[in-house]
């Protein structure tokens, strides 16, 4: 009974209130050349919005209140057909920002009811189901109109806080719809940043963002592990990628910087987290250092609080 009543507890928690508790995580980022100054991006993904969803949308939209140079959206942000609506609600502050994006799976597809316990299996015995087409090319368009770039097979150069920075990115290598040699070579050496954005973060992917120098790359799609044990950490990814770079900033080579968000949402269809709360962060960019770390404290405002 005891038994019985605790995992009664654990998942009304996890339902009920930590996929709620809406988490500013904070990074700081040694990647810049030397003597420049500090540029701050807001990483958002993973927000698999619901038309319904008021206390999520109000926070994104607190997050312009951080002042963030660049906001980097790395995918899934539907979980609906009527959704796009909410997202552009929820994103509208943040747009007047220099902004870039891609899709993940959950933009071009609803999720349906699955077993949970495939959620344990390795990625690779998974045979995906999908759901009906998202309304995606109306949220490309919104974000198109309000100045943000899509980066889907794109490599440029965009001007953020008077610097030029250059960034690429790949569709939903999750989906297996990435075509990295669409936008192959070295990126611009003159560039303050070399910047690649990927929803699932595929060591193919990553590494082949590494070969070609670039400083750091963002990404989202495995929710943190979405349910972690204290101590044990994520028990899968949903992706190639190992379970301690579930979420969070390391290294990916001896040059390049990984950042993989765990995301602001969860599928409607197991809305649960488990010692990984939705989050959004904020990387501190700055020069890099000789053999120096970078520091990854956390910190956490609630949908109503202050933005500081």
């Amino acid at each position: 009974m005891a038994t019985t009543a605790a995992g009664a507890a654990t998942v009304a928690y996890a339902a009920g209130i930590e996929r709620r508790r809406w988490t500013l995580r904070q990074a700081t980022l040694p990647v810049l050349g030397e003597g420049a100054r500090p540029l701050r991006i807001l990483h958002i993904s993973d927000i698999h919005m619901l038309p319904g969803q008021r206390s999520k949308q109000r926070w994104i939209a607190a997050l312009d209140a951080l002042e963030p140079d660049l906001v980097v959206n790395t995918g899934d942000n539907l979980a609906h057909k009527q959704a796009v609506p909410a997202v552009v609600r929820a994103l509208g502050p943040l747009m007047h920002r220099p902004g870039i994006f891609i899709f993940g799976s959950n933009d071009y597809y609803a999720p349906k009811p699955k077993n949970p316990v495939r959620y344990l299996l390795p990625s690779a015995k998974k045979k995906r189901i999908h759901g009906i087409k998202l309304p995606w090319r109306d949220l490309r368009a919104a974000m198109i109109e309000r100045g943000w770039h899509d980066l889907t097979h794109v490599r440029k150069i965009v001007s953020v806080d008077g610097r030029n920075i250059a960034v690429a990115g790949v569709d939903d290598p999750h989906l297996r719809r990435d075509r990295y040699q669409q936008i192959a070579g070295r990126p611009d050496p003159t560039a303050a940043l070399r910047l690649g954005i990927t929803h699932s973060p595929e060591p193919r992917v990553l590494d082949a963002f590494a070969n070609d120098g670039y400083d750091l790359v963002l990404a989202g799609h495995t929710h943190g592990g979405q349910l972690r044990i204290p101590g044990y950490g994520a028990l899968v990814t949903n992706c190639d990628l190992d379970r301690s770079r579930a979420r969070g900033a390391s290294r990916w080579g001896s040059h390049m910087w990984l950042h993989v968000s765990a995301g602001l949402g969860t599928s409607p269809y197991a809305p649960v987290r488990f010692a990984c709360p939705p989050e959004a962060s904020l990387l501190t960019l700055v020069p890099r250092t000789n053999g120096g770390e970078a520091a990854k404290p956390n910190t956490r405002f609630g949908a109503r609080a202050d933005v500081r």
